[in-house]
Formats: structure tokens, sequence, C-alpha cells
């Protein structure tokens, strides 16, 4: 995941005696009946939780945030069932009774909820949504469920809906039966148990396509049914990463099967909810967009989660780079096994720039300090790795690997758990190793230089310098020297390259698209041919800078794009609505259509990262209107962070313009 939430446990007293939950009470199963309303965003329906008590206790607690509670009964000792006495306070139901030790029992209750996050009810294009986001204690907000990582247990969830909606849950779907009035009852089976923040559902319209891994596993890839065409580029190399994790790890892939399905205005790129993983639809992507931006990485570093973070769970934040930095380095080796040595070591360069960066701001800190940004727990837990790895060697790491799931399999781990399993291994004492990784804030650049020379394509890459030897920097374009030091030498060097430039593959060209925004004319025929390459990056420059440079062919530029849309945020297609409401001469009748279709995606029923888009765009042109307005305003409040806090900022500026501020007032009041 691109944001986190750390995980804080709950303490509570009995008998004046503080302990945790767990010491007194053991949840083996949750199994729920749902039902979920749309138009007014309730979700509800029957709970049924079995559980041993480890100590004898007065009153035991199931997390539910805001719910309405009734009918709680419990399974007696002889098999009665008898109405229990429950307190409910807003945060969690209390179940009073006298419950011994020893003894196993069965509560049963009704709860509704109408959530205020966790679970989202979204609608775009007149198609309706529910999907859930509960890591950081946010299950209990939509389901009763127990906040503590520390007891895990099976969850088994049930719905009933409209048939033309699809229900994917935790565990492998066990039946879909058609109910009267054209509703279906699904039902969802988990045979392992898991932390309730890695409860989730999806809820939508879907068709799905199906392969079988190596070692058997189901892996299903939903997708919506207008998006056939991409289901094989969005999901592409997914089995090839499925295998070599089962293989790299060496570990059993430890649930039913493994479903991804796409969400609209997701709150982060994707989530590993056990064997669910629920991801942007940002990411569904066509084959041309493959090239700039796909699934891969998020669908490796999910996948890898199925092991660090869902089968193996940090006991608290304060060890939660056992769950990023372990899929962010077992994701970077999927991905290595795909694409090679060279890929694989310009990821660990990139994280080594963004981990450099924050320390040259003074935001470094302690991997094992809860409060770390993702890009320490991420990037630094994932050198950390990939050092530790260089230290005591290929097979003493796999076999630590292996013993730690082999013996906490379904448990909690801290950092402690995982060192102790690597020097049984290796022999060796890593104690200097956690000190400078894990507990130092600082970046050990010196050592991440050193081990990224150990790759000539690295060694090639930063030898090439056109600030020192500037002569050599034409021949680089046209030598055999990696894409990405051609790259830089283009960043480089933008004003002086010539036309053998153009003659490299796909990303080079993107650098040109990217970086040569002063076009010579006599570079002018390579650069149009730009317009033709399979790549919406370079499409989306170099219609601007080609727009920007030849005037006189702003309209044959216009007309050569006009129907390429680009990413799901329609980068291509804004860009061209903006150029053409700048171009006076091409199709002057159709200006006020064009604008209105730029307005209109910046409108609710369209994706955030769309709306963003059209927003910047209005802002650019000096182009709002009070629909558009009104929609920014609305997107304030928006379950997106990221987009509410954008709209919020651009509010702020937009009331600083008279006519704007107009407008904005007559919908505040």
């Amino acid at each position: 995941m691109k944001h986190l939430f750390y995980l804080i446990f709950l303490f509570f007293s009995f008998a004046l005696v503080p302990a945790q939950q767990t010491d007194y009470v053991d949840f083996k199963s949750a199994n729920g009946l749902l039902g979920v309303r749309f138009e007014s965003s309730e979700i509800g329906g029957q709970v049924w939780y079995e559980f041993e008590v480890l100590k004898s206790v007065d009153s035991i607690f199931i997390n539910a945030v805001n719910m309405k509670i009734d009918a709680v009964t419990i399974r007696e000792v002889d098999g009665s069932i008898t109405e229990l006495d429950y307190n409910n306070d807003g945060k969690k139901l209390w179940l009073n009774y006298d419950f011994k030790e020893g003894l196993a029992y069965k509560v049963h209750f009704n709860y509704k909820a109408k959530p205020k996050r966790a679970l989202y009810f979204v609608e775009r294009e007149s198609e309706a949504q529910v999907w859930s986001q509960g890591q950081g204690q946010g299950t209990s907000h939509w389901f009763p469920s127990i906040d503590d990582v520390n007891d895990k247990l099976v969850f088994n969830l049930s719905v009933t809906l409209p048939k033309e909606y699809t229900f994917i849950t935790n565990g492998k779907e066990t039946a879909s039966i058609p109910l009267p009035d054209n509703y279906v009852k699904w039902h969802y089976n988990m045979q392992k148990p898991m932390s309730s923040y890695l409860v989730a559902l999806a809820i939508g319209k879907y068709d799905k396509t199906t392969e079988i891994s190596k070692s058997g596993i189901p892996l299903e890839y939903y997708y919506y049914p207008e998006d056939s065409l991409k289901a094989e580029p969005t999901y592409r190399h997914t089995k090839q990463l499925f295998d070599f994790l089962e293989e790299e790890i060496g570990f059993p892939y430890p649930w039913q099967n493994y479903k991804q399905v796409p969400v609209k205005d997701f709150l982060y790129s994707g989530m590993e909810n056990t064997s669910l993983t629920i991801f942007s639809d940002g990411f569904v992507t066509d084959s041309i967009a493959f090239i700039d931006k796909n699934y891969i990485t998020v669908n490796a570093h999910e996948l890898a989660h199925q092991w660090f973070g869902d089968l193996v769970t940090a006991t608290s934040g304060e060890h939660h780079w056992l769950q990023e930095g372990f899929a962010t380095y077992y994701a970077m080796l999927a991905e290595r096994a795909i694409f090679g040595d060279n890929h694989y070591y310009w990821q660990l360069f990139k994280n080594a720039q963004e981990l450099i960066a924050q320390e040259a701001e003074g935001q470094s800190t302690s991997l094992l300090d809860p409060k770390s940004s993702s890009v320490t727990f991420y990037k630094k837990g994932a050198w950390a790795l990939h050092i530790l790895r260089e230290k005591v060697g290929d097979s003493a790491f796999k076999s630590a690997v292996t013993a730690y799931f082999e013996k906490y399999q379904f448990d909690t781990v801290k950092t402690s758990d995982f060192i102790s399993e690597i020097e049984i291994a290796s022999g060796q004492d890593v104690s200097d190793f956690v000190k400078e990784w894990l507990v130092e804030t600082s970046f050990p650049e010196d050592t991440v230089v050193k081990s990224l020379k150990q790759s000539q394509f690295m060694q090639e890459y930063f030898s090439v310098n056109c600030e020192v030897f500037e002569a050599k920097c034409l021949d680089y374009l046209v030598s055999d020297v990696s894409d990405a030091s051609k790259i830089k030498v283009i960043g480089q060097i933008a004003d002086k390259i010539d036309a053998g430039a153009f003659q490299n593959g796909i990303k080079v060209r993107q650098a040109i698209a990217k970086y040569v925004d002063k076009i010579p004319a006599e570079l002018k025929f390579q650069y149009e041919s730009l317009l033709e390459d399979a790549s919406y990056v370079t499409i989306e420059n170099a219609l601007y800078h080609l727009w920007v440079n030849f005037p006189l062919d702003r309209v044959k530029y216009l007309q050569k794009t006009k129907d390429i849309r680009g990413f799901n945020d329609y980068n291509v297609r804004l860009l061209w609505l903006a150029l053409h409401l700048n171009t006076v001469e091409y199709q002057s009748e159709k200006k006020e259509e064009v604008l209105d279709e730029l307005i209109r995606y910046s409108l609710a029923d369209r994706h955030f990262e769309l709306r963003m888009n059209a927003f910047a765009y209005l802002k650019l042109l000096d182009a709002f209107n009070e629909a558009s307005i009104k929609s920014l305003l609305e997107a304030m409040s928006h379950h997106n962070w990221r987009f509410s806090k954008y709209a919020k900022e651009l509010i702020s500026e937009l009331e600083q313009v008279e006519s704007y501020k107009q407008i904005i007032n007559k919908f505040k009041q």
C-alpha cells in the first residue's frame, strides 16, 4: 500500500486487572449473513461468533462502531439458546456473562450500520459499487469484529444481492443461490484464520477470468464487462509472479484461492486483504497504457503480502516493516524474474534516491519507529533485506524465510523473530546489521553505492555524465548503452540532440518527448513521429510541444489525435480539449461543445483522477462555471483523501478570484 495506518492495540480492565482481551478469550470464527442497502449506504445482518474462554471472566467485547445491535443470544453449555445481557457503548458490544475457563461458546446477534469509513458506497456513471478498506481498525465500522491484530480467526461471509451484482470476499465461493424477485444469495468459506483488518468485500458488476497456478491455486481476475479487452494487459504476468513467489519464499500459498478486483475511487493503489486484493481501477490498462502505467508492481506487492502480513502479521506498528519492507522486496524479486537484473537494480537505485532525498530533508527515521514514513517502511525495508541477503548469502536467507513461515504461520511476529531465524540459518551474529539498518535513523549511503556498483548496468549509468564528458554524449545516444543511461543523457543535453536519437526504443523516445520542449525545425519530422508511438505519455508530451512550436500545423496535430483518450484520467483527451479551445482556427463552431465536455469530466459521476485532471485544466483555462465549482466543493468531502485535499487547496486558490468567490459563497450558503 502507498499510505499506512498504524495499529493501536486496545487494552481494558477485568476486575481492575489490566490485560489484553486476547489473554481472556480466543475468538475462533465469525459468520455473517449480510444485507446491503445501496440507496441508504447501509449494511447489516446476522452474526455468529464462536470463541473459547482462556480465563474465567464476566464480560468480553466485540468491536462494533456506531452500530445498532439487538437479539443477542448465547448457546449454553447444555445446547440451549438464551438471551444474553449486553451493553452497546457505540464502540464495543460488551457481552456480560459468567464465562468459564476452558469452555467454548457461540453468540448470535443482529446488527445494522451506516459506516462513515472503511465501507464505501460509490456510484459512477449510473453504476453502483460497494467496497471495503479495513486496515487501521476499520473493519469494525462495517462488520462487528476484533480490532486486535493478535487475535486471528476464520471469517465466513454471505450476502443477498440483486442478481446483476457480483459479491467477492475472502475465501472460496461455495454457492450462489437464485432467490425470488431476481436476487441471489452468495456464500463464501474461509478455512484458515486471519486478522480482522484483512476482512474485505467488493460488490459490483463484474466478469472474471481464471488461471491455475503451477501448484493448483485458482487465480481469479475480475474486470468490468466493458473492459474485456483490458483484462489481459491488466493482469499480465500474474501467474508468473505467483509461481515465482511460491518457489522463492519456499512456503506454499496458504489460502484457498487468490482473487483480484478493481474498484472505483479506491483510497490507495491496492490492499492485500486475505485471498482478495482490491485495487484502484486506475491500474486497469489497455495494451498501450501497459507501456507507461501498469499494474505489475502493485500486483506483485499485494501478492507478496499474502505471506508477509496476511500469513504472518506484525504484532504492532514497531514491526510494520516486516510487512511492507518484505512485500516491497519480494515484489522486486518477482519483477526481476520477469524483467531481469537491470530492472531490479534500477528499482533499488530509484528507492535509494528517495531515501537520500528524505534524509536530506531531515526526515529519516528508524525502521522500528511506528511513525516512520511509507518511504522508510517500504523502501528502506526492501534495501535492508537486499543488504541482509548479501551478508548471509542466498541459501541461508531463503532457509530462514522458509523456517520463519513454518514456525509462525497464522500467527503474529516481532522483528526479533525473523532475526533469530536468520542467525540460526546463517550461523552469523547480525547485530551490527540490526543496529545499522533497523535501529539507526540514517540511510547507509556508502553501503548502498557499493552494492549498486556490483551491477555493470549501474556502473555504466554512473559513468555516463554529460556535464563531465559532453563531447561523448551524442555518441552515447547511438551506442549500445542502456536505455536508462540514454534517458539520463537526454535529460542533460535536451537542446543538443540530433536525428539519430529518434532511432532508439520507446522509452528513450518518451524521454525526448518529455525533455525536448524547443524543437529545431530540422527535427520536426522526427518529432512528429512521436505521435505514432504506443505510449500515452509520449503522445501527450509530443502533442503539447508540437502545438507550441509549430503554430501553423496545430490543426493537423489536433486532427491526428482527436480520437485518443489515454489513461483512465484521459490525459491525452483533456490536453486535446484544452488545446482545441486555444486553437481559434480549429472547429470554431464546436468551442462550446468542447468546453462542455471538459466540464462534464469534472462532475461527481466521474472517476476522481479524471475529475482532478479536469479541474486542473479548468483552472489553467480560467473556465470554471457553477456546475464545476459545485462539484469541486462536493469533492472537499470525498472519501479519497488525496482528492479531498486537492479540492480544498484549489478552492482556497479560487476564493482569491472575485468572480469565483461569489459562486463559492453562493453554494456555501
